[in-house]
């Protein structure tokens, strides 16, 4: 069986598999291998130079991009009290406290990101083994554990996304969607090169960002030439 549909490769032929394109120029050719009938995400991949084995070298924050992901982003707030009415109001899908960790520990995930009040982390760590591993577990790195519960919910609503390696010392960033403009896609992901840039760890060793190349979700990588958007050539 081949490892790839038709429309896979095809689009692959329309590049040059050895070439690292600017970014203008894989924007340009992004049309022609995003061909899925849905509105594909647009992906940024990066090779870091990282040990992910290393505490001090985990790629973990925020960043926020100018114009979104173009994902509808499912937002649920571990809170007791007057801070679940705020969440509410500042737009959060789900807010509230035991009937949640409840609904967790049967199973239920519906959401995409998991902000949390201080006083919440005691009773939610019960969640690690499940939210952990999906990357939903709240953190104050990320920024998901805060008081201030309205601001987060909203920057998180706005753009604000986290980002964190992976077990190979990889990043995978969506950076919006096929459905939108070449200037707001080119805006999203020179500021996504250069926040990244910005959270290069402590005990990283050479150059930071190695690699980098842009796909749509059903589609072939483009390798790009990010040297003009970074400090570190």
């Amino acid at each position: 069986m081949p490892r790839h549909g038709k429309r896979y490769l095809e689009a692959k032929k329309t590049i040059d598999r050895e070439k690292f394109y600017t970014l203008d120029e894989a924007l340009e050719i992004l049309p022609k291998i995003a061909t899925a009938k849905f509105d594909e995400s647009i992906e940024l991949h990066m090779v870091l130079g990282i040990d992910p084995r290393k505490n001090d070298q985990q790629v973990r924050g925020n960043i926020s991009l100018p114009h979104g992901t173009g994902k509808k982003v499912r937002i649920l707030v571990f809170a007791k009290g007057d801070k679940v009415k705020e969440a509410l109001d500042a737009g959060a899908d789900y807010a509230g406290s035991e009937e949640f960790i409840q609904k967790i520990q049967g199973g239920w995930t519906d959401f995409d990101i998991a902000i949390a009040t201080p006083d919440m982390m005691r009773e939610i760590g019960r969640l690690g083994k499940i939210l952990g591993p999906r990357g939903l577990m709240p953190s104050p790195k990320s920024g998901t554990v805060t008081n201030d519960v309205a601001d987060a919910v909203k920057e998180f609503k706005a753009g604000k996304i986290e980002v964190r390696n992976d077990k190979t010392g990889n990043l995978h960033i969506a950076v919006g969607k096929k459905s939108f403009d070449a200037v707001k896609l080119r805006e999203n992901i020179v500021e996504a090169l250069q926040q990244i840039e910005k959270m290069r760890p402590s005990g990283a060793k050479g150059k930071f960002i190695r690699k980098v190349s842009l796909a749509p979700t059903m589609g072939p990588g483009l390798k790009l030439n990010v040297s003009e958007f970074l400090t570190e050539k």
